[in-house]
Parts: C-alpha cells; structure tokens; sequence
C-alpha cells in the first residue's frame, strides 16, 4: 500500500516542482530581462503573410508572435558538448517559433539551468531564465524571468499549444482535459522532450524550457512539448544545476521561422 501511494504522490511532488519552477513569471514583469543578442547579428525572419497557417480564430495578440512551418534544427552548447534539438513547428507553430526566434536573437547564450530534478526519480533540466545571465542574479529567484521584447519593453508570453494526435490543428489555451479531449498529444513527454515551462495560467510560457529526463506521460496534455533532443541526449543526461548553455544556435530551417511585420 505504501509504495502505490509512493507512486501516486511521486507524479504530484515532481509536477509542483515544475511549477514552483517559473510560478511568478506572469507577475513580475519588472524582474524580466531581455536576450543580450536582440540587437546585432540577428538573421531576420519573414514576416508573416496572409496565407498564414495558423488558426483563424486564433486571437490577435497570438497571431502577431513568431511562428515556424515546419521544421528547425537547432544546436545547443553545453559544458562543450552540442546537443541537437529537432523543433517541430507542424505540430506546435507558436511555441516552436518563440524558441527558434529566441535562439536566433541569442537569448539562450550564457543562460543557466536552474532547476535540474533528478530525485525521487529523473524529472527534468529546466532553464532559459533571461535573469539567470547575470552570475549575481540571487538563485533564489531563478525562474521567474520571462523575454522581454525590445520595442515594447513588455514581456513575451506564448499560448498553452497542444495538438492532439489525429487533430488538423492544436487546441489553444487550454489543457487538453480542460478542453475535454480524450486523445493523447501527438508530440509526448517521452525522454528528450523540450517542452515550455509555465506558471498556472495557460499562456504564460515566455523563454523557460526544460528537458523531460524520463518517460513523464503524466504531463502530457498539460505542458506544451516543441520538439525532441536528437543528439547529444547523454549530455543532457549529465546537466548539472548551475550549468550554462555555452551558445545556441539554429542550424537549419531558419527560412521557415515567421515573424510578425
């Protein structure tokens, strides 16, 4: 009996983790920082068209964010070791097109992991805090930084985009048992899934990301998965809290990130 409720409470423990993670993010814009890289040799991604893939009913403030068709390649350094990042914009255009802009500003460059849970079992390796660029920023209160765009000054923040396995495009804003779907997603939380960190409102995800260090089917639905480690998963598995991403870059498929005008 002890060990069922072990495994029961286990799942619980390791999702209040996550969110504990970057719970304040939608409440202190005034803690956010901006990517060092926004400003010079950036390549500029095409601006969005009216043939634009996204959902017609998607909301204007959503439908004006960086989105990618199709797929983007992306290489992250870490402790000298590249890790490769398969990112998936047919399945998630939003979420994979706000990753593949920051990477491309520079953002992630010189970012840590934060949160690296590996006990009671392997969880995830959690970074991308703007804040954490400054070694004097307290670690205390990592994880709770979001993008802040130059021209407005206001943070970034993405919507909940899950698509379920067999649908024509994903739900917005919602989970999917909020959205009473009973599908499984079709991108999953297996092992190497790079997936957004997010308080507890659904559009809340800006720059933080983490690394599913395990199979977790339990956040399925919940969290939006962008794409898969492809290589370099033995050095994911090696990240250590305090770690930096050395640099990061997109390696292929630049040309099919869209941006607004």
């Amino acid at each position: 009996m002890q060990t069922k409720l072990y495994r029961w409470l286990t799942p619980l423990f390791l999702v209040s983790v996550l969110f504990l993670a970057s719970c304040t993010a939608s409440s202190t814009s005034n803690e956010t920082a901006t990517g060092s890289g926004s400003s010079t040799g950036v390549a500029v991604p095409t601006s969005v068209s009216a043939s634009s893939s996204l959902p017609a009913d998607l909301s204007s403030q959503f439908k004006s964010l960086p989105h990618l068709e199709g797929e983007a390649t992306v290489e992250m350094t870490v402790k000298g070791t590249p890790i490769v990042i398969k990112v998936d914009g047919a399945s998630a255009p939003i979420t994979a097109g706000n990753f593949v802009d920051l990477v491309n500003r520079g953002v992630y460059d010189g970012l840590a992991f934060h949160r690296v849970v590996r006990e009671p079992q392997p969880f995830v390796a959690q970074g991308g805090d703007p804040q954490s660029k400054d070694p004097s920023f307290p670690v205390d209160r990592l994880g709770t930084g979001s993008f802040v765009e130059p021209k407005t000054g206001l943070p970034r923040y993405v919507p909940l985009e899950i698509e379920p396995n067999g649908a024509s495009q994903p739900i917005y804003s919602k989970t999917l048992e909020e959205a009473q779907v009973t599908q499984p997603p079709k991108l999953r939380h297996t092992t190497g899934a790079v997936a957004m960190a997010r308080s507890n409102p659904p559009d809340s995800a800006s720059a933080q990301f983490y690394i599913a260090l395990a199979d977790l089917n339990f956040l399925d639905g919940n969290y939006a998965v962008f794409g898969y480690v492809t290589s370099g998963m033995e050095a994911v598995q090696q990240i250590q809290q305090g770690d930096r991403i050395t640099s990061a870059k997109v390696t292929a498929g630049l040309e099919n990130l869209r941006a607004s005008s």
